[in-house]
């Protein structure tokens, strides 16, 4: 594939909560880690976290339904804990950056005109 994972990342998060409804219906979740050189790192939770038949989950409905959705050579990982499904150091995660709050600085006679009602 020769998307960039930002591009990636950015199309799997807005289809997850489409993905996930399967995985919702069965007490579990799933939580998008990241995505390095193409490929998506997840996690599931809840209930399929645990469960024996979350790699056939995220094989056979996770990853074909993304497959279907962005691309048809798109790979999903479990992130499991297990040494095959471990999570690389540096995989593309969007920084958020807070929006600043305005800090309106009053004087105490302007409290007290507003307290007051004086304009």
């Amino acid at each position: 594939m020769t998307f960039l994972d930002e591009d990636i990342y950015t199309a799997v998060d807005n289809f997850i909560p489409q993905v996930s409804e399967y995985v919702n219906s069965h007490g579990g979740g799933i939580e998008l880690l990241g995505v390095k050189n193409g490929v998506v790192y997840i996690t599931l939770t809840g209930a399929c976290g645990s469960c024996s038949m979350s790699l056939m989950t995220t094989k056979m409905v996770v990853q074909k339904k993304l497959r279907e959705l962005i691309h048809p050579e798109l790979v999903i990982i479990n992130v499991d804990g297990s040494e095959e499904n471990t999570l690389p150091d540096d995989v593309y995660v969007p920084q958020y950056i807070p929006e600043e709050t305005p800090i309106i600085h009053h004087t105490l006679f302007e409290n007290i005109k507003h307290m007051i009602g004086i304009r």
